[in-house]
């Protein structure tokens, strides 16, 4: 092994707690350079093991083209929009985050926000320094036994509920991955986008920036909205489709609207928000507090890359596992176990649960979610994780279950056959053989003369190639089968619709295993 120092970069400001922590490790050699322009990183890369950002420094596939060396990018903070994650895949690099970082610092700020927008405190501040007296003119409104609709229920999302609730808010949340017990426990109603955008006095958004919550609050939401409501984006840009807001502040539809964070940052100076006095605007200052530069600096995590090697194919394998479970799963989630039979109990369970959890997570919440994340994730959702192992191994000697539980269950059986070959050998109680890669067409069917080639039919006729077939009927009732078709490419929502329209079909499901 070689003696030479493993380097690391520092491209963006952190606090001087966690260079400390950086310059006292042994056999780490640190190089603290904020502010470097990307010609510079691009420069310079090639000679480090280990980069540390913020949400300054943007990590391109060029950058990880040119970075030889470069093993682990550590953000210091949520999100990891500016890392370019499948080129990151694709070099071996491992990308982490620091979640628990500046979540009280972000809800509170986020609290900050709807007190100022709806007591027009800003506006009254600038008011009185240009020397007016203007009270009749900033009148404005209680929270008290207002609905706030808070639109992602995870750590920074629960924060902001307790302090509503605080305020003695009535709470409405939306977050496909909470029970209605956890949402019970925190005093939270549980309800669906559209019931939260009828009902709530305030919205606020606490979710990631994916391809499903890109513009969730776009026209057709506003419209959906009470009129006259508040609107609270302190998450991401690129939620919210500003222009739409500023259409809605227009007629009235929303009386005000209150953003720390933008779809182009800092906006442009014409961007027609920053003239408006109905809203409130600050130039994303959710993590900048004291606080929360030393806590985002002090949480990065250490991993082994010789535990990683060993581990690889088993990653990828729970990776897929909870991939396909997060797509299929129904009815929040409560409980989660790994179960790891015969030779796959002598496995070391973290890194293996942890790429369970996050292909599971990666269905609501995207690629964001890594194997250091997915864990606080499910934590800060009350989802609780077990881990169980056993010698011995029902069906097959390597095996690992994923079963998620909440309102129903989903139960996958994972195996390694040699060091490579990985396999989805159970679903649900049917025993399959599938190749866990790319997209999958999986149909529960009644098993009849013909029914696949409806379904095979009805794919040529649109495009879309089928490359393998498996199929398995049920332990309990032989009338009863699941197929599942690997396909070239993604079948249309419309043709998706029709095979499921078969008679004979209780239900079609595409999956994306990446």
């Amino acid at each position: 092994m070689s003696d030479a120092p493993f380097r690391v970069l520092v491209s963006d400001k952190l606090a001087p707690e966690g260079l400390a922590i950086f310059e006292a490790a042994e056999g780490i050699e640190v190089d603290n350079r904020p502010g470097l322009s990307a010609e510079d990183l691009l420069g310079i890369i090639h000679q480090y093991d280990g980069l540390a950002i913020r949400s300054g420094t943007t990590v391109t596939r060029e950058v990880l083209e040119k970075a030889a060396r470069l093993k682990v990018v550590g953000r210091a903070g949520i999100g990891t929009d500016n890392v370019d994650k499948a080129a990151a895949s694709e070099k071996g690099v491992l990308v982490m985050n620091t979640p628990d970082g500046n979540v009280v610092t972000t809800a509170e700020h986020a609290i900050s926000l709807m007190c100022s927008l709806v007591r027009k405190i800003p506006q009254a501040t600038a008011s009185m320094k240009q020397g007016k007296w203007e009270k009749s003119k900033f009148q404005g409104k209680e929270l008290f036994d207002k609905t706030l609709g808070v639109v992602g229920l995870g750590n920074i999302g629960t924060i902001v509920a307790t302090r509503a609730r605080g305020l003695s808010m009535k709470v409405v949340a939306y977050d496909p991955f909470v029970t209605k017990e956890r949402a019970a426990k925190l005093g939270v109603e549980l309800a669906d986008l559209d019931t939260l955008l009828a009902r709530a006095d305030i919205v606020t958004l606490h979710v990631p920036l994916v391809d499903g919550t890109r513009n969730i609050i776009s026209k057709a939401a506003i419209a959906k909205m009470k009129k006259g409501a508040f609107l609270v984006n302190a998450a991401r840009g690129g939620l919210v489709d500003e222009a739409a807001v500023v259409e809605a502040l227009d007629s009235g539809q929303l009386a005000g609207a209150a953003f720390d964070v933008y779809e182009k940052e800092p906006p442009a100076a014409d961007h027609p928000l920053l003239s408006r006095d109905d809203v409130v605007l600050t130039p994303h200052l959710g993590a900048s507090t004291t606080e929360a530069q030393v806590n985002v600096a002090v949480n990065a995590p250490a991993v082994s890359p010789e535990l990683m090697e060993v581990v690889g194919p088993y990653l990828n394998l729970g990776r897929k596992m909870g991939r396909m479970a997060g797509q299929l799963h129904t009815g929040g989630v409560q409980k989660v176990r790994a179960v790891f039979a015969g030779a796959s109990a002598e496995l070391p369970e973290a890194p293996v649960t942890a790429a369970l959890l996050t292909g599971l997570l990666e269905a609501a919440f995207g690629r964001d979610v890594n194997p250091v994340s997915a864990p606080y994730l499910a934590k800060e959702r009350g989802i609780e994780v077990v881990v169980e192992r056993t010698t011995k191994a029902k069906d097959f000697s390597n095996g690992i279950a994923l079963i998620v539980s909440g309102d129903k269950t989903t139960k996958i059986v994972g195996a390694m056959f040699g060091e490579e070959a990985s396999r989805i050998v159970s679903l649900n109680g049917f025993s399959v053989e599938i190749v866990p890669e790319g997209r999958l067409l999986l149909t529960h069917h009644h098993d009849r003369p013909g029914m696949l080639g409806r379904i095979g039919t009805l794919l040529g006729d649109h495009d879309v190639n089928i490359s393998r077939l498996a199929l398995a009927r049920s332990p309990a009732d032989s009338d009863i089968a699941e197929a599942v078709f690997s396909i070239d490419g993604s079948v249309p929502e419309a043709v998706l619709e029709k095979i499921a329209g078969i008679d004979g079909i209780e239900w079609a499901k595409q999956v994306d295993l990446g």
